[in-house]
């Protein structure tokens, strides 16, 4: 049998006044997600504990199966595991954030989408200024890179307090820098940031030409190596990711899947939805199981774009979705899953805790009542996973 995850990253959302009282899932025109809907059942999953952050890193080690209560030990390291940089027992990840902070606001998470080649330039220069032997900048993808500290020991711990920059957009950062055990060496190095970035002038082009330029780096989601059971192992499926995110990267490495990657692929809106699907399907080729995560409905979400969040639902549907489970049904026996990781609101610009809405079809899957997936067929459906842990094994389930 052959199975299918497409993860639309935060699509999960509210009833919108721009879209007449709907939510973005209601108001988009997703026929390939309803039919599945129609063939199989709709339900809904809690895969974000209330106790931790309402981040994709608990959220989407929930949807694969994980107990991110047991396994969670920060986002950083999972994004480490993805560039394949070494964790020792007593070494520390931690997101190394470009950001635009003008008057002490939060302007943009992103540094206005940076492009990579002057990000790996400004880590370069972090690592010369500002890093040691035991303090290491890597570059990842865009503005999302990392900071190594090695030999931390106790610096850290689970008391140490850093807020996710997106979860700031367009609000003052003041009150929410790094604190309690490590919270000192963080800020110092986000202060001693900002000289740094300033003295590039590729980088301060960017701010003459009226775009965002990066003002300084922002610390945060630090955590060490976790120890994840080999998916294959627990159950008997082998897998592949399909992602433009280091965080999906990472969890995919540390279960053991295949990362494949998608030329055109950005972690953006502007990302190739149709290769994405035209890889996924080739995937299943050699191996069992093939997850497609997109990443442009949060985006959306978090630029707050009622608009830009439909037309990517609709590209997903159109160009992964439909494809994938057209070429599922040729094949033979086989379950396809469509669900986000966790709600990110278009009204505060952040993700949320919350039931998320899935909807699944497949051999051995009789179906419900439900004519489409939205969040309010999910809420009427009596298919529940309090635990999101829970769905992966029911949908894998023989």
């Amino acid at each position: 049998m052959k199975f299918a995850l497409i993860i639309p990253d935060g699509c999960a959302d509210e009833p919108q006044p721009r879209l007449n009282g709907r939510t973005p899932l209601q108001a988009a025109n997703v026929p390939h997600m309803d039919e599945i809907a129609r063939r199989g059942r709709v339900g809904r999953a809690d895969n974000v504990p209330v106790s931790l952050p309402s981040g994709s890193d608990v959220a989407t080690m929930n949807l694969f199966g994980y107990d991110p209560l047991v396994c969670h030990t920060g986002r950083a390291p999972l994004e480490a595991a993805a560039q394949g940089i070494e964790l020792g027992t007593d070494d520390w990840a931690v997101r190394c954030n470009f950001v635009t902070i003008e008057h002490g606001i939060m302007k943009s998470f992103t540094a206005g989408q940076i492009p990579n080649d002057l990000s790996r330039k400004l880590i370069d220069e972090l690592q010369e200024q500002l890093g040691t032997a035991l303090l290491e900048f890597h570059p990842g993808v865009s503005y999302r890179n990392l900071l190594v500290c090695r030999q931390a020991g106790q610096t850290f711990s689970q008391a140490t307090q850093t807020t996710p920059p997106h979860d700031l957009t367009d609000q003052s950062v003041a009150g929410h820098e790094p604190a309690g055990p490590g919270g000192d060496l963080l800020r110092t190095l986000m202060q001693h940031s900002v000289p740094v970035l300033a003295q590039s002038a590729e980088n301060q082009a960017r701010r003459d030409r009226g775009e965002l330029s990066a003002t300084q780096i922002w610390l945060w989601g630090q955590g060490r190596r976790p120890a994840l059971e080999n998916f294959q192992r627990r159950f008997n499926i082998s897998g592949a990711m399909i992602t433009a995110v280091d965080l999906l990267r990472g969890i995919a490495v540390l279960l053991g899947w295949k990362n494949i990657a998608v030329p055109g692929a950005t972690g953006y809106l502007d990302t190739d939805y149709a290769a994405k699907g035209r890889y996924a399907m080739r995937a299943l080729d050699d191996v069992d199981f093939v997850v497609v995560h997109v990443e442009a409905t949060d985006e959306a979400s978090h630029e707050g774009d009622v608009d830009a969040k439909v037309a990517a639902l609709e590209c997903i549907d159109r160009d992964i979705v439909g494809p994938l489970h057209a070429h599922l049904r040729e094949q033979g026996d086989y379950r396809i899953l469509v669900s986000p990781d966790h709600p990110t609101f278009l009204r505060t610009k952040t993700h949320s805790h919350g039931y998320v809405p899935f909807t699944l079809c497949g051999t051995g899957i009789a179906a419900d009542a439900a004519a489409t997936y939205d969040e309010s067929a999910a809420a009427q459906s009596g298919l529940v996973f309090d635990r999101g842990c829970d769905l992966m094994p029911f949908f894998l389930k023989r």
